[in-house]
């Protein structure tokens, strides 16, 4: 049995027709850059998250970067974020000549440990941008407390995350800007990069309009200088189509979960030697599972293992942001960040997509099973 970590063809055959159909009317209209499909994909995304303004960017990078573009972010500020995220997080702090500030992780749910995070303001830090990895959201209302009192505005990596909820209320609405990535991996994924920044004020929102178009309103004339951060009409329509199965998708996903965690446990593999992903207790939370992310020892030889037997899986992240070559400059060696090291070497993520059917769910953690068996049987020999 071969299991990929993640068939997109598989959820592709259920809308093909939709979305070939979305596809055509945007080559009829032949407006292919920003225009009526992605206007409609904004208010769609809107409405989705509960944000009064949804802008459509080029990727969940550009989202990024632009939403600290709009807080004027720039040389000499810090923003406190997490180490233990993809690249794109503290790169775009970093491209815009700010300093990463890294706060450890919480080992339980992988995300910023916002005990820690007071401690590590300074008169320079000019945001906070938590992530809500893997699909679940950060403990906001802590952190929003926190910025409450330091004056400081809280940016949403919310790239995984489309579709959680934090005590009721959805990623991307908690903060004062969200941001949002439709690369193909992702629950909502486009057929190409794409992206979306996500505000209630509309201040920050003309100001993202503008940013997104080289700071321009009107056209050659650049009040602000900006970027070309606009979503194509094309990735627009296909994520329409796909808003509308995205409920259904993400409800898929949390079954798939619950059944790991039954398979898991009625196998004897955890919680040891498999610690499975925590999910949220609390009335309101809601995880999307963009990843099904277990901790075990010996992850390296696992999945080697496992991937003889045809189960696909993916490390994220090997290494965490502050051992980046590129950030060496912030003389920030090994041990500065524990947790985030430790989920670095233990954390594996196994196939969770919404059409993951019950063998090959048995399978993957059968195969788990295998591998752990096998090394007590080396234990006691």
């Amino acid at each position: 049995m071969d299991i990929p970590l993640l068939d997109l063809k598989a959820q592709y055959r259920t809308i093909r027709d939709e979305i070939q159909a979305a596809v055509a009317q945007v080559f009829e209209a032949q407006s292919f850059i920003l225009g009526p499909h992605v206007e409609r994909c904004e208010r769609d995304v809107a409405a989705y998250v509960g944000a009064k303004h949804a802008i459509g960017v080029s990727s969940g990078t550009d989202a990024l970067l632009a939403a600290l573009m709009a807080l004027d972010v720039g040389p000499g500020d810090e923003v406190i974020t997490s180490p233990y995220t993809f690249f794109a997080t503290g790169g775009s702090i970093w491209r815009l000549g700010a300093k990463p500030v890294f706060v450890d992780i919480d080992p339980d749910t992988f995300n910023l440990r916002v005990e820690d995070v007071e401690k590590a303001i300074t008169p320079r830090t000019k945001a906070l941008l938590p992530v809500h990895l893997f699909g679940r959201m950060a403990e906001m209302d802590p952190l929003l407390e926190i910025a409450r009192r330091r004056g400081l505005p809280v940016v949403e990596d919310a790239a995984q995350a489309i579709g959680a909820a934090y005590r009721g209320r959805a990623a991307g609405s908690v903060g004062a800007i969200g941001c949002f990535s439709f690369f193909p991996s992702k629950n909502l994924g486009g057929a190409g990069d794409g992206g979306m920044v996500t505000t209630s004020d509309d201040g920050l929102a003309e100001r993202l309009r503008m940013l997104r178009a080289h700071g321009s309103k009107v056209k050659y004339d650049h009040e602000i200088v900006g970027g070309n951060f606009r979503l194509d009409a094309l990735q627009a329509a296909v994520i329409s189509v796909k808003l509308k199965h995205l409920d259904g998708w993400s409800a898929a996903r949390q079954r798939n979960a619950a059944r790991y965690e039954r398979l898991f446990v009625e196998a004897g593999l955890s919680p040891a030697p498999v610690v499975l992903p925590m999910s949220p207790s609390e009335p309101g939370d809601r995880h999307v599972f963009n990843q099904f992310v277990i901790r075990v020892p010996r992850r390296d030889e696992l999945r080697s293992f496992i991937d003889e037997l045809g189960v696909r899986t993916e490390v994220y992240y090997p290494i965490a942001l502050h051992r980046q070559t590129c950030f060496a400059s912030l003389g920030l060696g090994p041990g500065s960040f524990p947790q985030s090291e430790r989920a670095s070497a233990e954390t594996l993520a196994l196939p969770i997509y919404p059409e993951l059917a019950d063998d090959q769910a048995a399978h993957v953690v059968g195969a788990i099973g295998r591998f752990f068996a096998r090394c007590m049987e080396r234990h006691d020999s």
